[in-house]
């Protein structure tokens, strides 16, 4: 494997010695390669990489990810410390998986970008090596279940799917193994969509909200990453677009293939709907195709019906319409998504730590049909959270906040005009052991008590699944 990745390395070394003749006329071609620095932001990331390639320093924006054991048997790797100055990176440096806080950090400006440094991604690489059909996944909300469900449609028919990307495995890696007839299915985050130059063959965007913007400058930088998706195909291409979201329906003119809907609220000629009789359908050519009876299917929350329209949407024609049936009714969910942990003493616990925004959380108490405990709160990512109030109100009878959005949470839900006559009650944890705690306190027989915090968790957990963990750990541990 290491042969192989060296070798496209010297491939993308070799195209820009051909493009880039202003970096190659100031120093030769070996010195440049012995200079190639790879900018990564988290462990998995480091750890599969270095697994792969040699002749590579790494420079990490985090400081606390250099003290891992794993990462710290890593020769030449190296911090930016926050706060405490820039590195500067040198002109005509190759440099890889950076997302905009870390560019900063690294003192890469426009200049040093136009002088020759270099700025791609692994999943750049990917993309650009990739022998295989790539179907790729965008979004605020839903990315990783519809992705899962995509391959699981593609593996139901038979192809042998390599998926990675934000859903959490490397792609680079995975490379060599990567057969022509295979079909790759990528899930895209804003900071690896925001640098690409290459789109996939079929595009989802299921929906886009503001989040992340505690790294992204504004919101329109964050929808200009999502766009790039779609801006970079070559067709004969596909794009699947959420019909409810207004920022999504506004990309119709970046489309340059056969751009098809989903949705759940509206009948369409042009794509995946629900229609009201409780069918899930697709129509294509002037054709209504039901598929599946929503009765049918085990995922829980009508959100989770967007995410089957999206994943069907996106392999109609690619796949026989008995694939989609057979997992659209028995696939269960990904952890961390509304996941039922226990029941003890009558209230059932779930897990939806994956409700990293008021959205998702949104989504997660729609999914019930009485009021819930609700514990939520967490890093703040500076996003608003005065549309999580009224759903706060309708859908919980006792919230049990913690962490840096907390407060903010509180006071959204307090200055609603409906809360003096909603009788909820809204408590504060020091931990998640706090929380479920008085979560459990306030419970009685028949409730629900549901972990959404409708937040990132980097403020106690170095990602959302670690958060999600230890929940479960807790809630197994009760006696």
């Amino acid at each position: 494997m290491k042969c192989q990745l060296c070798q496209v390395f010297v491939r993308i070394l070799e195209d820009v010695k051909e493009k880039e003749n202003k970096i190659m006329a100031r120093k030769d071609y070996d010195q440049f390669a012995d200079e190639l620095i790879a900018a990564v932001g988290g462990k998995e990331n480091i750890v599969s990489v270095t697994n792969c390639m040699t002749r590579l320093r790494f420079v990490l924006a985090d400081e606390s990810i250099v003290k891992d054991d794993e990462v710290k048997k890593i020769k030449g790797v190296m911090s930016v410390v926050h706060g405490a100055g820039q590195y500067q990176i040198p002109i005509g440096t190759y440099v890889s998986d950076l997302c905009p806080v870390v560019k900063a950090k690294l003192g890469l400006t426009e200049d040093a970008m136009a002088a020759g440094t270099m700025v791609t991604s692994e999943v750049e690489l990917f993309f650009d090596f990739c022998p295989c059909e790539i179907v790729a996944v965008t979004g605020s909300d839903g990315k990783t279940t519809t992705t899962t469900l995509i391959s699981k449609f593609y593996e139901a028919a038979g192809r042998r799917v390599h998926l990675g990307g934000n859903i959490g495995a490397a792609l680079l890696p995975m490379l060599p193994d990567v057969a022509p007839e295979d079909v790759a299915v990528v899930e895209l985050s804003s900071f690896q969509l925001i640098s690409m130059r290459k789109s996939p063959k079929i595009a989802v965007v299921t929906n886009v909200t503001p989040n992340h913007l505690d790294h992204h400058k504004d919101m329109q930088e964050y929808i200009d990453a999502k766009r790039n998706i779609l801006l970079h195909q070559v067709p004969p291409c596909r794009e699947v677009l959420g019909y409810e979201n207004d920022i999504t329906r506004s990309m119709v003119p970046d489309c340059k293939g056969k751009q098809v809907w989903f949705t759940r609220l509206h009948d369409t000629d042009n794509g995946a709907f629900l229609r009201g009789d409780g069918m899930l359908c697709m129509a294509e050519d002037g054709v209504v195709t039901p598929f599946l009876a929503q009765k049918d299917i085990k995922l829980r929350g009508l959100h989770n019906i967007e995410n089957l329209l999206a994943a069907a949407a996106a392999v109609w024609g690619e796949v026989p319409v008995e694939a989609i049936q057979k997992v659209g009714s028995t696939f269960t969910g990904v952890e961390h998504r509304i996941e039922p942990v226990r029941v003890l003493d009558g209230v059932t616990y779930y897990n939806d730590s994956i409700g990293t925004s008021p959205t998702r959380t949104i989504a997660g108490l729609r999914s019930f049909d009485q009021k819930v405990i609700l514990i939520a709160g967490g890093y703040d990512k500076h996003i608003p959270y005065e549309p999580l109030a009224p759903e706060v109100i309708a859908h919980v009878k006792d919230l049990v906040l913690m962490g840096a959005t907390g407060p903010r949470i509180e006071k959204a839900v307090c200055e609603h005009p409906d809360f003096a006559a909603s009788g909820l009650t809204i408590q504060h944890a020091d931990t998640m052991q706090h929380a479920v705690e008085l979560a459990r306190a306030a419970a009685q027989p028949g409730d629900i008590i549901i972990l959404s915090p409708a937040s990132a968790s980097f403020d106690l957990y170095p990602n959302f699944e670690v958060r999600g963990r230890e929940f479960k750990k807790i809630v197994n541990e009760l006696k």
